[in-house]
C-alpha cells in the first residue's frame, strides 16, 4: 500500500522549445508537425514530446517513412525498456508486435494495452506498415476525462472498486465480420491465450506523473471483485459508456508511415475492423510500466497462477 497525500494534479514540466501541435478533438490527440522521429532527438525535443504526452494523452506523428524495425525500437528505447508481449510472439528478431489483419490480427473492441499484466506498459508506439485504401482508423478514448466527467458520487463509488482483468476476454464478440476469418481469428486466440494471466487493478489510478485519476476498464476486465457477475457487468457498463463518449474520443485516419505515441496509463483504443479483407500491417513497441495504485494507495495485485508464470519464464 502506497502512502497518499492529497493527490494534486501535477502539470507537466515546461519543455524548453515549443512543438507545432494541431489539436485534433477537444478533449484527446495532437498531431506534432515538424519532427523526424528518431533515437537521436535531442534532450529538449525529446522532453517537450514527451510533455505534449502527458498533456494530449496520444500524439500523431506523419511522413515516418525513414523508421525501420531497428529504427522504431531504438526510438522507444528512449522512452524507458522495451517489453514484449506476453503470449503472442513478436515479429522476428524484434521486439515489435506486428498487427496484420491476414494473421489476426484486428483489435476492434476497447482495450488498454496489456491490463491482464501487473505492470502493464506505460507508453505504446505504433507505426503504420500497409494501410488499405478505406477504413482501418483508429479511435482513442481520454480516460482521465472520462473519470472527470462523472457525476461525485460515481467517482466515489468508482474510486472504491477493483477489477480482475485477463487475457481470456469474449474473442467471439470481436471476430471479425469476413467470411474466411474464421480459422485465421481461431488461431490467432489459440496463441493469445496460450497462457492465462489476471490482474487486479484499481478501477480509478493514479498517474504517477501528472497525478491525473483515470479509469482503468476495457475489454481485458473480467468482474469487480467482491461483486456477483450481474453487478459487475451492469457498473462496468456503465463507467465504460464515459469512456467511449464520442466528446472524450479522438479519430486518426492512418496513411503509410504515420506514427502514434499513447500514454497507455490514460487511454483506450479501439482499431476500427471496416475495411473487410484488404490488407492492413501494424508495428508497435510497448514501454515497460509501473504497478498502478488507487485513490486509497492501495496497489495493483498479479493474480496470475505461479504454474503460468514458471512457463513464461521457461519460455
Amino acid at each position: 500500500m502506497r502512502t497518499l497525500a492529497s493527490s494534486p494534479r501535477v502539470t507537466p514540466q515546461a519543455a524548453d522549445i515549443e512543438l507545432d501541435l494541431i489539436r485534433q478533438a477537444g478533449h484527446i490527440g495532437a498531431e506534432v508537425r515538424g519532427v523526424r522521429l528518431s533515437s537521436d532527438l535531442s534532450t529538449a525535443v525529446f522532453a517537450a514530446i514527451k510533455a505534449a504526452l502527458l498533456t494530449h494523452k496520444v500524439l500523431f506523428f506523419r511522413g515516418q517513412q525513414h523508421l525501420d524495425d531497428a529504427q522504431h525500437q531504438a526510438f522507444g528505447r528512449r522512452w524507458g525498456e522495451l517489453v514484449v508481449h506476453p503470449t503472442v510472439p513478436s515479429k522476428s528478431g524484434t521486439q515489435l508486435l506486428e498487427l496484420d489483419s491476414h494473421h489476426g490480427g484486428r483489435a476492434n473492441s476497447w482495450h488498454t494495452d496489456v491490463t491482464f499484466e501487473v505492470a502493464y506498459p506505460q507508453v505504446s508506439i505504433l507505426r503504420a506498415v500497409v494501410i488499405p485504401p478505406y477504413g482501418g482508423d483508429t479511435v482513442w478514448a481520454n480516460t482521465v476525462a472520462a473519470y472527470d466527467s462523472l457525476p461525485a458520487e460515481l467517482k466515489a463509488l468508482a474510486e472504491q472498486l477493483r477489477a480482475l482483468h485477463g487475457n481470456d476476454f469474449d474473442y467471439a464478440a470481436a471476430r471479425p465480420p469476413v467470411a474466411t476469418a474464421d480459422t485465421v481469428f481461431k488461431r490467432y486466440k489459440d496463441v493469445f491465450t496460450r497462457l492465462l494471466f489476471e490482474a487486479e487493478h484499481p478501477v480509478v489510478r493514479v498517474h504517477p506523473e501528472t497525478g491525473e485519476r483515470s479509469l482503468v476498464l476495457g475489454h481485458f476486465v473480467k468482474r469487480l471483485v467482491g461483486h456477483s457477475s450481474s453487478d459487475s457487468r451492469h457498473l462496468l457498463g456503465v463507467l465504460q459508456d464515459h469512456v467511449q463518449r464520442l466528446e472524450n474520443t479522438v479519430r486518426w485516419r492512418w496513411t503509410e508511415g504515420d506514427v502514434a505515441i499513447w500514454d497507455n496509463r490514460a487511454t483506450q483504443h479501439y482499431a476500427i475492423n471496416d475495411y473487410g479483407e484488404q490488407h492492413r500491417v501494424m508495428r508497435r513497441v510497448t514501454i515497460a510500466g509501473d504497478v498502478p495504485y488507487g485513490v486509497d494507495g492501495q496497489t495493483s495485485v498479479d493474480r496470475t497462477e505461479p504454474a503460468v508464470r514458471a512457463t513464461e519464464v521457461a519460455a
